[in-house]
Protein backbone atom coordinates (compact mmCIF):
# COMPACT_ATOMS: atom_id res chain seq x y z
CA UNK A 1 0.00 0.00 0.00
CA UNK A 2 3.14 2.33 0.52
CA UNK A 3 4.56 1.79 -2.57
CA UNK A 4 0.69 2.64 -4.14
CA UNK A 5 1.28 5.70 -2.86
CA UNK A 6 4.40 5.97 -4.12
CA UNK A 7 3.41 5.41 -7.28
CA UNK A 8 0.46 7.91 -7.17
CA UNK A 9 2.68 11.19 -5.59
CA UNK A 10 5.78 10.38 -7.76
CA UNK A 11 3.06 10.71 -11.28
CA UNK A 12 1.38 13.60 -9.18
CA UNK A 13 4.47 15.51 -8.25
CA UNK A 14 7.12 14.08 -11.61
CA UNK A 15 6.28 17.17 -14.05
CA UNK A 16 7.13 19.59 -11.56
CA UNK A 17 10.83 18.33 -11.79
CA UNK A 18 10.62 18.28 -15.91
CA UNK A 19 8.74 20.97 -17.06
CA UNK A 20 11.38 22.38 -18.79
CA UNK A 21 11.96 19.50 -20.54
CA UNK A 22 8.07 19.07 -21.10
CA UNK A 23 8.02 22.78 -22.17
CA UNK A 24 10.81 21.78 -24.98
CA UNK A 25 9.10 18.70 -26.24
CA UNK A 26 5.52 20.19 -26.61
CA UNK A 27 6.84 23.97 -27.56
CA UNK A 28 5.08 25.63 -25.05
CA UNK A 29 5.71 27.97 -22.10
CA UNK A 30 6.90 26.44 -18.40
CA UNK A 31 3.43 27.82 -17.17
CA UNK A 32 1.27 26.04 -20.07
CA UNK A 33 3.93 22.74 -19.43
CA UNK A 34 2.12 23.16 -15.67
CA UNK A 35 -0.92 22.14 -16.61
CA UNK A 36 0.01 18.98 -17.20
CA UNK A 37 -0.25 19.30 -12.80
CA UNK A 38 -3.10 21.09 -12.80
CA UNK A 39 -5.27 18.52 -14.71
CA UNK A 40 -4.28 15.73 -12.71
CA UNK A 41 -5.14 17.70 -9.75
CA UNK A 42 -8.31 18.47 -11.47
CA UNK A 43 -9.26 14.62 -12.43
CA UNK A 44 -9.15 13.73 -8.44
CA UNK A 45 -11.17 16.37 -7.28
CA UNK A 46 -13.97 15.46 -9.95
CA UNK A 47 -13.85 11.53 -9.22
CA UNK A 48 -12.76 11.39 -5.87
CA UNK A 49 -16.02 11.33 -4.29
CA UNK A 50 -18.14 9.73 -7.29
CA UNK A 51 -15.54 6.18 -8.07
CA UNK A 52 -15.96 6.17 -4.32
CA UNK A 53 -19.83 6.17 -3.96
CA UNK A 54 -20.40 4.00 -7.15
CA UNK A 55 -17.86 1.51 -5.33
CA UNK A 56 -18.49 1.01 -1.83
CA UNK A 57 -19.95 -2.25 -2.01
CA UNK A 58 -16.80 -3.59 -4.12
CA UNK A 59 -13.76 -5.96 -2.35
CA UNK A 60 -11.41 -3.85 -1.62
CA UNK A 61 -8.29 -5.54 -3.19
CA UNK A 62 -9.78 -5.96 -6.72
CA UNK A 63 -10.43 -1.93 -6.66
CA UNK A 64 -6.54 -1.32 -5.62
CA UNK A 65 -5.66 -3.68 -9.11
CA UNK A 66 -7.67 -1.73 -11.22
CA UNK A 67 -6.84 1.68 -9.71
CA UNK A 68 -2.85 0.69 -10.15
CA UNK A 69 -3.80 -0.50 -13.88
CA UNK A 70 -5.00 2.86 -14.47
CA UNK A 71 -2.25 4.13 -13.25
CA UNK A 72 0.13 2.01 -15.95
CA UNK A 73 -2.24 2.98 -18.49
CA UNK A 74 -2.32 6.42 -18.00
CA UNK A 75 1.57 7.10 -17.58
CA UNK A 76 2.33 4.85 -20.61
CA UNK A 77 0.00 7.28 -22.78
CA UNK A 78 2.19 9.80 -20.94
CA UNK A 79 4.82 8.63 -21.98
CA UNK A 80 4.08 8.26 -25.93
CA UNK A 81 1.93 11.28 -26.52
CA UNK A 82 2.46 13.10 -29.48
CA UNK A 83 0.76 16.21 -28.38
CA UNK A 84 0.17 18.47 -25.07
CA UNK A 85 -3.15 17.44 -25.60
CA UNK A 86 -2.89 14.17 -25.39
CA UNK A 87 -0.64 14.09 -22.63
CA UNK A 88 -3.00 16.41 -20.79
CA UNK A 89 -5.70 13.76 -21.42
CA UNK A 90 -3.36 10.94 -20.00
CA UNK A 91 -2.75 13.04 -16.72
CA UNK A 92 -6.57 13.80 -16.21
CA UNK A 93 -7.01 10.09 -16.17
CA UNK A 94 -3.84 9.44 -13.88
CA UNK A 95 -5.95 12.07 -11.03
CA UNK A 96 -9.12 10.52 -11.53
CA UNK A 97 -7.32 6.49 -10.77
CA UNK A 98 -5.91 8.66 -7.81
CA UNK A 99 -9.23 10.38 -6.65
CA UNK A 100 -10.02 6.43 -6.34
CA UNK A 101 -7.48 4.89 -4.62
CA UNK A 102 -6.47 8.09 -1.97
CA UNK A 103 -10.65 7.36 -1.16
CA UNK A 104 -10.28 3.95 -0.29
CA UNK A 105 -6.94 3.12 0.85
CA UNK A 106 -6.85 4.70 3.88
CA UNK A 107 -9.85 2.52 5.07
CA UNK A 108 -8.82 -0.43 3.52
CA UNK A 109 -5.50 -0.39 5.64
CA UNK A 110 -7.21 0.33 8.35
CA UNK A 111 -9.73 -3.13 8.12
CA UNK A 112 -6.80 -5.11 7.61
CA UNK A 113 -5.33 -3.92 10.81
CA UNK A 114 -6.06 -5.01 14.33
CA UNK A 115 -7.94 -2.09 16.03
CA UNK A 116 -5.67 -1.38 18.62
CA UNK A 117 -2.92 -1.02 15.68
CA UNK A 118 -4.96 1.24 12.82
CA UNK A 119 -3.26 4.25 13.05
CA UNK A 120 -0.09 2.47 13.01
CA UNK A 121 -1.00 0.76 9.67
CA UNK A 122 -2.64 3.97 8.34
CA UNK A 123 1.16 5.57 8.83
CA UNK A 124 2.95 2.91 6.86
CA UNK A 125 0.25 3.41 4.18
CA UNK A 126 1.02 6.52 4.04
CA UNK A 127 5.27 6.62 3.88
CA UNK A 128 4.73 6.28 0.17
CA UNK A 129 4.05 10.08 0.12
CA UNK A 130 7.12 11.40 1.58
CA UNK A 131 9.15 8.78 -0.02
CA UNK A 132 7.88 9.92 -3.18
CA UNK A 133 8.49 13.77 -2.09
CA UNK A 134 12.55 12.84 -1.00
CA UNK A 135 13.56 10.36 -3.50
CA UNK A 136 11.25 9.37 -6.19
CA UNK A 137 10.47 12.93 -7.94
CA UNK A 138 14.35 13.82 -7.59
CA UNK A 139 15.64 10.74 -9.23
CA UNK A 140 12.58 10.51 -11.65
CA UNK A 141 13.49 14.53 -12.58
CA UNK A 142 17.48 13.04 -12.79
CA UNK A 143 16.44 10.16 -15.15
CA UNK A 144 14.62 12.71 -17.46
CA UNK A 145 17.55 15.04 -17.45
CA UNK A 146 19.96 11.65 -18.01
CA UNK A 147 17.81 10.34 -21.21
CA UNK A 148 14.17 11.80 -21.75
CA UNK A 149 11.01 12.91 -19.59
CA UNK A 150 9.50 10.26 -21.78
CA UNK A 151 11.76 7.57 -19.81
CA UNK A 152 10.93 9.20 -16.49
CA UNK A 153 7.12 8.32 -17.19
CA UNK A 154 7.86 4.67 -18.48
CA UNK A 155 10.28 4.00 -15.51
CA UNK A 156 6.88 4.81 -13.33
CA UNK A 157 5.01 2.35 -15.58
CA UNK A 158 7.45 -0.29 -14.94
CA UNK A 159 7.83 0.15 -11.23
CA UNK A 160 3.22 -0.29 -11.25
CA UNK A 161 3.70 -3.45 -13.17
CA UNK A 162 5.82 -4.68 -10.26
CA UNK A 163 3.47 -3.49 -7.32
CA UNK A 164 0.47 -4.35 -8.99
CA UNK A 165 2.07 -8.14 -8.77
CA UNK A 166 3.17 -7.32 -5.14
CA UNK A 167 -0.11 -6.38 -3.95
CA UNK A 168 -1.88 -9.68 -6.32
CA UNK A 169 0.98 -11.99 -4.60
CA UNK A 170 0.89 -10.01 -0.94
CA UNK A 171 -2.00 -7.70 0.05
CA UNK A 172 -4.73 -9.49 2.00
CA UNK A 173 -8.80 -8.81 0.75
CA UNK A 174 -11.14 -6.56 2.92
CA UNK A 175 -14.63 -6.43 1.95
CA UNK A 176 -16.58 -3.11 0.89
CA UNK A 177 -19.27 -1.64 2.91
CA UNK A 178 -22.25 -3.68 3.84
CA UNK A 179 -25.36 -2.24 1.89
CA UNK A 180 -27.62 -1.60 5.41
CA UNK A 181 -24.78 0.83 6.20
CA UNK A 182 -24.06 3.30 3.43
CA UNK A 183 -25.04 6.35 4.11
CA UNK A 184 -26.19 9.30 1.64
CA UNK A 185 -23.66 11.50 0.88
CA UNK A 186 -25.09 14.49 2.65
CA UNK A 187 -25.29 12.44 5.66
CA UNK A 188 -21.58 11.26 5.49
CA UNK A 189 -21.05 15.46 5.26
CA UNK A 190 -22.66 15.85 8.68
CA UNK A 191 -21.88 13.18 10.67
CA UNK A 192 -20.36 14.90 13.85
CA UNK A 193 -16.77 16.14 13.43
CA UNK A 194 -16.43 15.33 9.38
CA UNK A 195 -17.20 18.83 8.35
CA UNK A 196 -14.72 19.90 11.18
CA UNK A 197 -11.60 18.18 9.88
CA UNK A 198 -12.75 18.86 5.98
CA UNK A 199 -12.03 22.53 7.35
CA UNK A 200 -8.78 21.88 9.11
CA UNK A 201 -7.41 19.75 5.75
CA UNK A 202 -8.39 23.12 3.65
CA UNK A 203 -6.67 25.90 6.14
CA UNK A 204 -3.74 23.63 6.99
CA UNK A 205 -2.66 21.97 3.32
CA UNK A 206 -3.41 25.43 2.04
CA UNK A 207 -0.62 26.80 4.44
CA UNK A 208 1.64 24.11 3.51
CA UNK A 209 0.92 23.97 -0.39
CA UNK A 210 1.21 27.95 -0.89
CA UNK A 211 5.06 27.39 0.15
CA UNK A 212 5.96 24.50 -0.73
CA UNK A 213 4.64 25.28 -4.56
CA UNK A 214 6.49 28.34 -4.30
CA UNK A 215 9.71 27.40 -2.32
CA UNK A 216 11.63 28.16 -5.57
CA UNK A 217 11.10 31.94 -5.96
CA UNK A 218 10.88 32.17 -2.44
CA UNK A 219 14.49 31.35 -1.71
CA UNK A 220 15.58 33.06 -4.96
CA UNK A 221 14.08 36.35 -2.90
CA UNK A 222 15.12 35.53 0.36
CA UNK A 223 18.51 35.45 -1.01
CA UNK A 224 19.55 32.36 1.20
CA UNK A 225 21.38 31.13 -1.13
CA UNK A 226 19.89 27.32 -1.01
CA UNK A 227 18.91 25.49 -4.18
CA UNK A 228 15.53 25.02 -4.31
CA UNK A 229 16.56 20.91 -5.14
CA UNK A 230 18.01 20.78 -1.77
CA UNK A 231 15.67 22.55 0.13
CA UNK A 232 12.79 19.87 -0.77
CA UNK A 233 15.36 16.82 0.15
CA UNK A 234 15.79 17.84 3.48
CA UNK A 235 12.00 18.37 3.52
CA UNK A 236 11.34 15.31 2.36
CA UNK A 237 14.19 13.59 4.47
CA UNK A 238 12.14 15.22 7.78
CA UNK A 239 8.89 13.78 6.10
CA UNK A 240 9.70 10.13 6.80
CA UNK A 241 11.39 11.44 10.12
CA UNK A 242 7.24 12.68 10.93
CA UNK A 243 5.55 9.77 9.85
CA UNK A 244 7.62 7.50 11.37
CA UNK A 245 7.39 9.49 14.59
CA UNK A 246 3.55 9.96 14.02
CA UNK A 247 3.17 5.64 13.28
CA UNK A 248 4.58 5.26 16.78
CA UNK A 249 2.35 7.64 18.94
CA UNK A 250 -1.21 8.23 16.81
CA UNK A 251 -2.56 5.44 18.33
CA UNK A 252 -2.72 7.06 21.76
CA UNK A 253 -1.85 10.84 21.15
CA UNK A 254 -3.52 12.11 18.27
CA UNK A 255 -4.98 14.95 19.09
CA UNK A 256 -1.60 16.24 20.49
CA UNK A 257 0.04 15.22 17.34
CA UNK A 258 -2.25 17.32 15.66
CA UNK A 259 -1.73 20.27 17.79
CA UNK A 260 1.67 19.81 17.68
CA UNK A 261 1.94 19.75 14.19
CA UNK A 262 -0.14 22.28 13.32
CA UNK A 263 1.70 24.44 15.79
CA UNK A 264 5.02 23.49 14.12
CA UNK A 265 3.88 24.74 11.15
CA UNK A 266 3.75 28.55 12.50
CA UNK A 267 6.91 28.05 14.08
CA UNK A 268 8.43 27.36 10.97
CA UNK A 269 6.83 29.73 9.40
CA UNK A 270 7.46 32.65 11.87
CA UNK A 271 11.33 31.53 11.37
CA UNK A 272 11.22 31.74 7.85
CA UNK A 273 9.71 35.49 8.22
CA UNK A 274 12.13 37.08 10.81
CA UNK A 275 15.23 35.30 9.75
CA UNK A 276 15.24 34.60 6.04
CA UNK A 277 18.90 35.46 5.42
CA UNK A 278 19.99 32.81 7.25
CA UNK A 279 21.15 29.38 6.24
CA UNK A 280 20.72 27.70 9.34
CA UNK A 281 17.53 29.06 10.31
CA UNK A 282 16.37 28.05 6.88
CA UNK A 283 17.41 24.88 7.31
CA UNK A 284 15.79 24.42 10.65
CA UNK A 285 12.37 25.85 9.56
CA UNK A 286 12.34 23.28 6.74
CA UNK A 287 12.77 20.85 8.71
CA UNK A 288 10.64 21.62 11.13
CA UNK A 289 8.30 21.94 8.33
CA UNK A 290 8.93 18.62 7.22
CA UNK A 291 8.56 16.93 10.27
CA UNK A 292 5.27 18.11 10.62
CA UNK A 293 4.19 17.49 7.47
CA UNK A 294 5.31 14.11 7.03
CA UNK A 295 2.80 12.86 9.46
CA UNK A 296 0.12 15.24 8.18
CA UNK A 297 -1.84 12.84 6.42
CA UNK A 298 -1.88 9.46 8.54
CA UNK A 299 -3.36 12.46 11.46
CA UNK A 300 -6.09 13.70 8.99
CA UNK A 301 -7.08 10.23 8.40
CA UNK A 302 -7.17 8.44 11.60
CA UNK A 303 -9.23 11.46 12.74
CA UNK A 304 -11.67 11.10 9.47
CA UNK A 305 -11.94 7.13 9.96
CA UNK A 306 -12.99 7.61 13.49
CA UNK A 307 -15.12 10.10 12.98
CA UNK A 308 -16.74 8.90 10.04
CA UNK A 309 -16.63 4.74 11.40
CA UNK A 310 -18.07 2.57 8.70
CA UNK A 311 -18.39 5.76 5.85
CA UNK A 312 -14.75 5.64 6.24
CA UNK A 313 -14.44 5.76 2.02
CA UNK A 314 -16.58 8.24 1.23
CA UNK A 315 -15.64 10.90 4.06
CA UNK A 316 -11.55 10.42 3.01
CA UNK A 317 -12.80 10.85 -0.43
CA UNK A 318 -14.23 14.21 0.39
CA UNK A 319 -10.86 14.40 2.68
CA UNK A 320 -8.84 14.41 -0.73
CA UNK A 321 -10.91 16.38 -2.51
CA UNK A 322 -10.24 19.16 -0.09
CA UNK A 323 -6.77 18.46 0.16
CA UNK A 324 -6.79 18.87 -3.64
CA UNK A 325 -8.64 21.78 -3.73
CA UNK A 326 -5.93 22.94 -1.45
CA UNK A 327 -3.65 22.24 -4.25
CA UNK A 328 -5.51 24.20 -6.45
CA UNK A 329 -5.71 27.14 -3.66
CA UNK A 330 -2.42 27.37 -3.04
CA UNK A 331 -1.33 27.33 -6.52
CA UNK A 332 -3.81 30.40 -7.42
CA UNK A 333 -2.97 32.06 -4.35
CA UNK A 334 0.44 31.79 -4.17
CA UNK A 335 1.14 33.18 -7.33
CA UNK A 336 -0.87 36.20 -6.42
CA UNK A 337 1.22 36.72 -3.43
CA UNK A 338 4.86 36.13 -5.31
CA UNK A 339 3.43 38.12 -8.66
CA UNK A 340 1.26 41.16 -6.80
CA UNK A 341 3.69 41.68 -3.68
CA UNK A 342 7.02 39.72 -2.77
CA UNK A 343 7.59 35.72 -2.02
CA UNK A 344 8.65 36.77 1.43
CA UNK A 345 5.11 37.24 2.35
CA UNK A 346 4.25 33.18 1.93
CA UNK A 347 5.56 32.84 5.51
CA UNK A 348 3.05 35.30 6.55
CA UNK A 349 0.36 33.31 4.88
CA UNK A 350 1.42 30.17 6.15
CA UNK A 351 1.61 31.52 9.40
CA UNK A 352 -2.02 32.40 9.36
CA UNK A 353 -3.67 29.71 7.90
CA UNK A 354 -1.70 27.16 9.97
CA UNK A 355 -2.85 29.33 13.51
CA UNK A 356 -6.74 28.77 11.62
CA UNK A 357 -6.27 24.86 11.40
CA UNK A 358 -4.65 24.95 14.48
CA UNK A 359 -8.00 26.77 15.99
CA UNK A 360 -10.31 24.52 14.05
CA UNK A 361 -8.33 21.30 15.82
CA UNK A 362 -8.64 22.74 19.54
CA UNK A 363 -12.09 23.46 19.37
CA UNK A 364 -12.56 20.39 17.71
CA UNK A 365 -11.95 18.52 20.90
CA UNK A 366 -15.59 16.68 21.32
CA UNK A 367 -15.99 14.68 17.73
CA UNK A 368 -13.30 15.50 15.64
CA UNK A 369 -10.22 15.78 17.81
CA UNK A 370 -11.36 14.12 20.71
CA UNK A 371 -8.94 13.19 23.71
CA UNK A 372 -7.82 9.49 24.09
Amino acid sequence: MALSGFIIIMTETLPAGLLPQLASAFQVSDGTAGQLITVYALGTVIAAIPTIAMTRGASRKPLLVIGLLGFLIANTLTAIAPTLAVALVARFIAGGFSGLIWGMLAGYARRIAAPEHAGRALAIAMAGTPIALSIGTPLGAWLGAAVGWRWAFAAVSAVTIIVVLLVLACVPNAPGQRSNSRLPLGRVLVIPGVAVILAVVFAWMLAHNLLYSYIAPYLAGSGVGIRPDLALFIFGVAALVGIWITGALIDRSLRSLTLISTAAFIVAGAVLLLLPASVPATIAAITLWGVAFGGSATQLQTAMGNAAGESVDVANAMLTTAFNLAIFGGGAAGAILVDGSSPSTLPLAMIALSAIALLIVAFGRRRAFPPR
